[in-house]
């Protein structure tokens, strides 16, 4: 959901004056405000519902205010006490882009641990967490809080994962619409708490509906979509979302369905308010009403979309296309009136949320960000997403390696412990410290091996730097200033392993010594190269060059006191022996060749003004690739045993992104397998005969056979999140026992699947797919095992209509304690539309070597219904099989019973 470059372009466009842009500022905090002061404002009287309160606040409001507060940067309206409001924020998994927050695990391997009251209680941390950094925000500024700092947040992401190729699929909970819509029900409940008069925050499910790419035509793609798919797959869990866990809020997508640009569709108000009973609020994917003029070319202008996108039920604009609005009312598109029932549903989100009057909620500290339990709760969770994929040879758990290479571009990359919409880590344990940890410094051998993928840059390892040519320690030497000028004595110094961090709206260290866009840093020490060749150095900063209206990025980059990276910025002292040129300075981002004829150390040296916020500050490389395979094959062969961490990176799978490596376009991909460098690199480690285990990190599925023939073990373990290095060392070592299982299916190929394009549900997940697969859907393994009783249902009879209850008993056979995820999955009878099997229910326990436990399931209407070719839901007569085991029929220990079902029954959609 990027913003545009220029948020006001759409307007501009449309002719709307640059002068109605303006926003209004600083209510007076703590005074009755003025419109109030002769006669009493029913909105500010507590005793009142919030549906009242809302409706008095709206109704002292002018058009061009309302507006105005119909935009997702709400400005202050001071004679009615109202503070700006900034409603875009982020917590997908943990409190996102505001600053130092705990970071768990993506949310694909949130999905891993099959584990709904966990994700409640992650939900709640989140929600704690968020209201700390908005009471610290307020605190530095009583006007109000600007965009990530509200208490309102544009997650779960619960579209549906239905092919692998989506980059963004890692932001979801997997391909069954059960599975995401529990955790999803579990996580929202987590964040808004249990009373619905003062929400801790408010949850907002996206992105509403039949949305999951491709990436780059998200903007103006339509989806054809059958009422068997809408209803069967895309919307079911959505309607968990809204009529079990309440979310009080729902984010509508960029694309259309058959025709209509969803924010403009009469989809929403038919099943949101009159099918589900939706109360909340809906707030567009950011430029999605606008996209409706220039992608879709639905409508003519901003305010013709901005009608249509309001009478949908479209009440809340991440962009600026509502500014229109009041053009819109007066060229006789839309009434004043309508536009009250969206101003008035966000006045009463405002209010239930405690932002106009105050919350309990309000004393949360600071301290609550990353509070030990949290850090502790962040470890537990990452070891439960581990998904032991293969081991045959029961070379997991390690024991008796005495030297351990760990090699792979994972091994110390801080992405790729983050994930995309994350919060910046205070303490990230990388895998190559956490195996370090484990092991003793002494018996690790550390090499990168390879790049993520052919001729992509990656983080200039800690192997190449020194803080000087005869220093023992790796890394270079990092000295943090208060100010921007490096002035004075440093502030802090240390030695940073490798120059990669995520400095957002945060600083150095959670000291709170560094202000987030106000410090310098200085990093000095030697780079040597490990081969003679032709390298590509240069400085990543995310945020634009230059960025329009704000500060111009400012680092520079001397390798042996020649300057190849400046902005050329005046106002910095520059003490370059040699001076910056055209041909030999770049811009950051832009890497620059230079030619190494030895290895011997060079000196580099970098200085950093953190003047602004870019997400992301790394010294990278594009390194010749034998002298880091050869380097990575040394290591293997001084050692006993290989663990590669190989994968991907939120840098190659993600949101609309400008990535076109091999395999890769736009953020989503065009290749299931491993990136060819890092296959290459396996190949060479495997040659020397020692065992492989390989650590997949990633969002999405990788499908290459040659790791699955040739690993000694396979281990998935997504983007595990700040504790992720330890609990993948965890899991490796036994500490913990892996019985994370797989929320979605790895195919054999991407030649096994439709067109990406195409939303058919036919041959796509579990359910539909019924060709051989590398992994199957809640498929993992574990270090014991577990035996199941043959399940006893309450009646092997039952009218259609009637719920029905199963119990089985499962037993942990092996000698280790451990997890099992139970699944139970029902067969129903066939029709033409039928799937498969479907997961109906699923509890994650915790048993003993030797201990027994009863597991009992209840099965609704619902659960046992299926849907026709017109969309409509029903329970029909026949055979059913309940299958109950650790994973689908036939691919796992469990037991089946069978059930009888006489009679039709109905199901409300």
């Amino acid at each position: 959901m990027a913003p545009p470059a220029d948020p006001r372009r759409p307007l501009l466009r449309a002719g709307v004056s640059a002068l109605s842009l303006l926003t209004l500022t600083g209510p007076a905090i703590g005074q009755t405000p003025a419109a109030c002061r002769d006669t009493p404002c029913a909105f500010l009287n507590t005793a009142l519902s919030p549906e009242v309160r809302a409706q008095d606040l709206v109704a002292h409001m002018t058009l061009a205010e309302k507006a105005a507060q119909m935009q997702d940067e709400a400005p202050a309206i001071p004679r009615l006490g109202l503070r700006r409001y900034g409603w875009w924020n982020e917590v997908l998994h943990g409190v996102a882009r505001s600053g130092n927050a705990t970071v768990f695990p993506q949310a694909i391997g949130l999905a891993a641990t099959f584990d709904a009251p966990l994700m409640d209680r992650i939900g709640s941390v989140i929600a704690d967490e968020g209201r700390a950094i908005h009471n610290a925000a307020l605190a530095r500024d009583p006007s109000g809080t600007d965009r990530y700092y509200g208490v309102n947040y544009w997650s779960p992401n619960i579209n549906i994962f239905r092919d692998p190729r989506w980059g963004r699929g890692q932001e979801t909970y997997g391909e069954d619409p059960y599975l995401s819509g529990s955790l999803a029900t579990a996580f929202i409940h987590g964040i808004q708490g249990d009373d619905p008069l003062r929400y801790k925050g408010v949850a907002t499910p996206k992105h509403f509906v039949v949305h999951s790419g491709p990436e780059p035509l998200r903007h103006g793609f339509n989806v054809d979509v059958s009422p068997f798919d809408l209803e069967d797959t895309y919307t079911p869990a959505f309607r968990m979302a809204i009529v079990e866990g309440k979310a009080d809020s729902l984010m509508c997508a960029y694309n259309a369905v058959n025709g209509s640009p969803i924010c403009g569709s009469p989809l929403m108000n038919r099943m949101l308010r009159q099918n589900w009973g939706f109360k909340g609020f809906v707030v567009s994917d950011c430029d999605s009403v606008d996209d409706m003029v220039t992608g879709h070319k639905s409508a003519p202008d901003a305010a013709a979309a901005s009608a249509i996108a309001v009478k949908a039920g479209t009440d809340l604009d991440c962009g600026v296309s509502y500014t229109a609005l009041p053009q819109a009312v007066r060229r006789g598109l839309i009434t004043e009136a309508e536009m009250d029932v969206s101003v008035r549903r966000l006045m009463e989100a405002r209010i239930r949320m405690g932002l106009i009057d105050g919350s309990a909620y309000d004393s949360i500290p600071a301290t609550a960000v990353n509070a030990p339990e949290h850090r502790a709760l962040a470890l537990a969770t990452a070891e439960k997403t581990m998904v032991l994929l293969s081991n045959p040879k029961a070379l997991l758990p390690l024991s008796g390696a005495e030297r351990v290479a760990v090699i792979g571009p994972n091994a110390a990359l801080l992405q790729s412990l983050e994930g995309n919409y994350t919060g910046s880590p205070i303490a990230p344990v990388l895998p190559l410290a956490a195996m370090r940890a484990a092991f003793g410094p002494g018996r690790i051998a550390y090499a990168q091996g390879a790049s993520l993928a052919e001729g992509m840059r990656i983080t200039i390892p800690e192997t190449a730097l020194k803080p000087s040519a005869t220093a023992t320690e790796q890394g270079l030497r990092g000295a943090y200033f208060d100010n921007l000028t490096f002035s004075g004595t440093p502030t802090l110094t240390r030695i940073d392993p490798q120059v990669n961090f995520d400095f957002f709206h945060s600083g150095p260290d959670a000291s709170g010594r560094f202000k987030a866009a106000g410090f310098s840093a200085r990093w000095t020490g030697v780079i040597t190269p490990p081969a003679p060749g032709r390298y590509r150095i240069g400085f990543r900063m995310t945020t634009p060059y230059p960025k329009a209206g704000g500060p111009m990025p400012d680092v520079r980059v001397w390798v042996d006191g020649k300057l190849i990276v400046s902005p050329a910025l005046t106002g910095v002292t520059d003490p370059a022996p040699a001076p910056c040129t055209s041909s030999t300075c770049r811009q950051p981002g832009d890497p620059v060749d230079i030619v190494f004829a030895d290895t011997r150390p060079h000196d580099i040296r970098i200085d950093y003004v953190r003047r602004h916020e870019d997400r992301i500050t790394a010294l990278e490389w594009v390194a010749p690739e034998q002298p880091l395979r050869d380097a990575a094959v040394a290591a293997a062969r001084a050692s006993d045993v290989v663990v590669a961490f190989v994968g991907l990176s939120p840098d190659l799978e993600g949101e609309e992104m400008k990535v076109n490596y091999a395999g890769f376009q736009g953020g989503d991909r065009t290749s299931l397998a491993l990136p060819a460098a890092q296959r290459r690199l396996l190949e060479a480690v495997k040659a020397t005969g020692k065992p492989l285990v390989v650590v997949y990190m990633t969002g999405g599925a990788i499908s290459d056979p040659w790791v699955e023939r040739n690993a000694d073990a396979l281990l998935q373990a997504w983007y595990p999140g700040e504790a992720g290095g330890t609990a993948i060392v965890n899991t490796l070592v036994g500490r913990a026992n892996p019985a994370g299982r797989l929320p979605y299916t790895i195919y054999r190929d991407v030649a096994d699947l439709p067109a990406f394009g195409d939303y058919a549900m036919t041959k796509r997940t579990y359910r539909y797919y019924d060709g051989p697969v590398l992994h199957p859907f809640g498929y993992g393994l574990s270090y014991t095992r577990f035996a199941y009783a043959r399940p006893t249902l309450a009646a092997r009879r039952l009218t259609a209509g009637q719920p029905v209850r199963i119990t089985t008993t499962v037993r942990n056979t092996g000698r280790r304690d451990g997890d099992e995820v139970v699944q139970l999955y029902v067969t129903k009878p066939r029709t033409a539309l039928s799937a498969r099997h479907s997961l109906a229910r699923y509890a994650r326990i915790h048993l003993k070597a030797g201990e027994s436990r009863s597991v009992t399931f209840d099965l609704d209407a619902r659960a046992l219904s299926q849907v026709d070719a017109q969309g409509d839901r029903h329970v029909l007569p026949g055979r059913y099989t309940l299958h109950i085991g650790g994973g689908q029929p036939g691919m796992a220990p469990g037991a089946a019973a069978a059930l009888t079902m006489t009679g039709t029954a109905s199901v409300p959609k």
